[in-house]
């Protein structure tokens, strides 16, 4: 079988021009866009420069959809990224990405990284985030990580941490969030998710918390007697509402209960028809 001969990707350029369009062809492969080989070797038999050449290159539609973020920036208002910047940014994601052990085909590549960089999101910004999700995946508790998975998939977290339309701090929100009903579950304490979201709002930590909760605990039996006694019941949440968060007005409501079972107590020595002290027998 007879080979024809091989193509000369350069056109036949020699000396200086050829030089040229090597240079130009190998930067352009390093942006990704090795396709442009052939308008490189059209540019140069024109009689345009080297330097000429790679401005007239970043006009051409493929050099665009590549650097495609950079419009979204003019428009932002930002500054236009060089090639070397945007691909080094691109590289920081990949590397952030890969150290927190994302699956291979999971946000690391070029378009993946294209709305991080138009919203100017910095590769410190996104480890924050990777590293808030990892947080959650890995290192915390198995009560705070079953809240979670009461309301959002490993997925959702992920998908929160790496998109740049929702603000670092609702990742943070949704941990905190797991924190809090982590920290309820394990004092045993069953509230509502919109006493748990209220409570993240209120930016409760971890500590204060379970601290908090441990307290409910110890109050959620008597005050729930109290309640069914005196007609005014006051729910696990109101109580966590009082406990952990302040709230005056649960407060007053329990100060009232108590002060009608003294009252109630003293008044019956010891013993009255609707209170704790009979429940427990009339015991003085």
């Amino acid at each position: 079988m007879t080979v024809g001969p091989s193509v000369d990707p350069f056109g036949g350029l020699e000396g200086a021009d050829r030089d040229a369009a090597l240079a130009l062809n190998n930067l352009f492969i390093q942006f990704g866009l090795g396709s442009l080989a052939p308008k490189i070797v059209e540019f140069i038999q024109q009689g345009y420069a080297q330097d000429t050449i790679a401005l007239l290159l970043q006009e051409t539609p493929e050099y665009k959809q590549r650097f495609r973020a950079n419009d979204a920036r003019v428009r932002a208002g930002l500054p236009v990224l060089s090639p070397a910047e945007y691909i080094g940014v691109e590289r920081s994601y990949r590397e952030i990405m890969a150290t927190a052990g994302l699956p291979v085909g999971f946000y690391d590549t070029n378009d993946d990284f294209t709305r991080f960089i138009e919203g100017d999101v910095s590769p410190t910004e996104v480890k924050a985030r990777v590293d808030a999700a990892s947080r959650l995946i890995y290192e915390a508790d198995e009560e705070t990580v079953n809240y979670f998975r009461q309301y959002y998939t490993q997925g959702d977290l992920v998908a929160y941490a790496l998109d740049p339309d929702r603000a670092a701090p609702l990742i943070e929100k949704r941990i905190r969030e797991a924190e809090i009903g982590g920290a309820a579950i394990r004092q045993g304490v069953a509230v509502s998710r919109e006493t748990v979201e209220r409570l993240s709002d209120l930016g409760v930590s971890r500590s204060a918390a379970q601290q908090g909760f441990g307290a409910v605990a110890l109050e959620e039996e008597s005050t729930a007697k109290l309640g069914g006694i005196y007609g005014d019941e006051v729910t696990v949440d109101e109580l966590a509402s009082e406990i952990i968060a302040g709230d005056a007005q649960v407060a007053k409501r329990r100060a009232r209960l108590a002060s009608q079972e003294r009252a109630a107590f003293t008044g019956g020595g010891g013993i009255s028809g609707g209170s704790l002290a009979q429940e427990s027998g009339g015991q003085t």
